[in-house]
């Protein structure tokens, strides 16, 4: 099993630790281990590109047709004025 310490972790982060392990019935070591294997487990996901996850999250609103692609288009500010 692999060690490593942690040094100069400020005295409210040791504290709010301690407080989530007392919660969850764990000693703070455990609750240490069980936040670095959810983090590990979750950087092995493949995320969806940006794209994919704007229109997942809009994918209800009722838009029947893709969006153009903007790729090499100059940005502009958006005009407010009609």
């Amino acid at each position: 099993m692999a060690q490593f310490v942690v040094r100069h972790l400020e005295d409210e982060v040791k504290a709010r630790l301690k407080r989530r392990a007392e919660r969850h019935g764990r000693s703070m070591e455990e609750e240490v281990r069980q936040i670095l294997r959810n983090a590990a487990k979750e950087s092995n996901r493949a995320q969806p590109k940006l794209g994919s996850r704007i229109a997942a999250r809009f994918s209800k609103t009722g838009l029947a047709g893709d969006l153009p692609e903007l790729r090499g288009d100059a940005a502009r500010s958006a005009d407010f004025s009609r």
